[in-house]
């Protein structure tokens, strides 16, 4: 049993050495041992999309390609959930698709209800916000940090808050001067 210990410890030595000389990172031992491409593969994810080892996943979520779904991340896809392509979603975001508010409120008589979440192309959803169910993002959204989001957001806003409210729009700059400005402005 020590023997074993001594090569987990060394495997762990090694891959903590190479991940920070590769990516100046320090990650948990799990995140080192699984590939974040992989397990988005493995889940059906799009092309290029990667997922946290310590990400949960319940149900039916389907996202699409080159989007990130970071550390403690929590999709429930109970009721369905639906990501975008090239979509950030940050560290601690909790997606739900259900709740139990009735079905606690009645001593387990009502039903927990379900709520299909859409989440549309090139989102930025900030830390640990949470997303209720039933509720629909367009495309282009920034929601900042800590947001609740209880409420459709249109396309092409920046919203934050708790309640997530809009606050204003994103602007996104033309094509071909892309290389030369800033692709987004936030107005």
């Amino acid at each position: 049993m020590e023997r074993l210990l001594r090569l987990i410890q060394d495997l762990y030595e090694y891959l903590r050495f190479e991940k920070r000389a590769k990516w100046h990172r320090d990650l948990p031992f799990d995140e080192m041992l699984f590939d974040r491409w992989q397990r988005a593969k493995n889940l059906g994810f799009g092309d290029k999309t990667s997922i946290y080892h310590n990400a949960y996943v319940y149900g039916d979520v389907r996202v699409g390609s080159n989007t990130w779904i970071g550390p403690f991340v929590i999709l429930d896809g109970s009721g369905k959930l639906e990501i975008g392509n090239n979509c950030s979603i940050s560290a601690g975001v909790q997606i739900y698709t259900h709740d139990t508010v009735k079905w606690a409120l009645s001593g387990g008589i009502a039903p927990y209800e379900y709520g299909h979440v859409k989440i549309g192309d090139r989102c930025y959803i900030g830390p640990n916000t949470i997303i209720a169910r039933g509720v629909a993002i367009g495309d282009g959204v920034v929601i900042g940090a800590n947001s609740y989001v209880d409420n459709d957001i249109p396309s092409h806003s920046v919203a934050f808050g708790t309640p997530c409210r809009v606050k204003r729009q994103v602007v996104l700059s033309d094509i071909s001067t892309l290389l030369d400005k800033p692709f987004v402005n936030i107005s």
